[in-house]
């Protein structure tokens, strides 16, 4: 079973510069078809309500009940280009997301700087509440805000946060070295798991696949971290400027020879269909 921990989808291309088919590039029926064509099974569509797709927590939640089984929704909640990112009552937005949407989790994108909020009482209520209804919890967060990451983890052994792109370690402007050094913490609770995606990010030619730079942090982590904290994930559409859909999956299948034959089934989706609950999966 082939698992993709990181998909978007919406009904209006939220990039710029804008592109000719607005209305149909980042659809749910391009993921689909691309998911088809390199046998990916399942897919994590992490809702965004970016430029002009303020509705796309609907958007996502209409394409998996139209597709359930083969799509699960990650809600955006107050991400740090809603109005609401990081007001109070978060958790009480959380059960609002969660009563109105069937959901596998939620996704929350932090801001570059550490403005404190992962040390608010806000954000345990909100992880706890995550904890409590069984959910997964989707990170934008980089290196800055991992030590507090820790910290607040521990307090939630039972829920899942699936850090984006690679915990966003190669696109560091203080350098992989430095950011290895805050994220790779041989002793962070084993609820702590890295989406191995977004590739392409800090790299100087983002269109040279396979990405050996970002590739060499796969392997720092496989080795400390082990392959049940290792998900992949596509990134698309956005990663699409930069590695066809295929091309995400075999930068991790082909290109990671670091990784043991046995462990890579785990990485490409054994690990994620257990956090999703598939009997076939494998619990992290």
């Amino acid at each position: 079973m082939i698992v993709d921990a990181h998909t978007h989808a919406w009904p209006r291309w939220p990039y710029r510069p804008p592109v000719p088919d607005d209305a149909t590039r980042g659809g749910v029926e391009v993921l689909l078809h691309e998911m088809a064509a390199a046998g990916v099974d399942r897919a994590v569509v992490v809702a965004a309500e970016i430029d002009r797709n303020a509705d796309n927590n609907d958007y996502v939640a209409a394409a998996v009940a139209r597709h359930p089984g083969r799509l699960h929704h990650f809600a955006d909640l107050d991400s740090r280009w809603s109005p609401r990112h990081h007001t109070a009552g978060a958790a009480d937005r959380l059960a609002a997301l969660a009563d109105r949407y069937p959901l596998a989790g939620i996704s929350h994108y932090l801001g570059p700087d550490n403005d404190g909020w992962l040390r608010s009482a806000d954000a345990r209520a909100l992880f706890a509440a995550a904890e409590r209804r069984g959910l997964l919890m989707g990170l934008a967060a980089g290196p800055a805000w991992h030590a507090d990451l820790r910290a607040l983890a521990a307090t939630v052994p039972g829920l899942p946060i699936l850090c984006n792109h690679l915990a966003l370690v190669p696109a560091w402007p203080g350098g992989v070295a430095d950011a290895l050094a805050r994220v790779l913490d041989p002793a962070a609770p084993a609820n702590l798991i890295v989406k191995v995606s977004g590739l392409q990010y800090g790299a100087a030619d983002p269109w040279d696949v396979p990405h050996r730079a970002a590739l060499d942090v796969v392997r720092a982590y496989y080795e400390t971290w082990g392959p049940r904290r290792l998900v992949w994930g596509s990134d698309h559409p956005a990663s699409g400027a930069a590695m066809t859909y295929r091309q995400s999956l075999e930068a991790v299948r082909r290109h990671c020879d670091f990784i043991a034959p046995a462990d890579l089934p785990l990485v490409l989706g054994g690990t994620l269909a257990g956090l999703l609950g598939d009997p076939e999966g494998v619990r992290a």
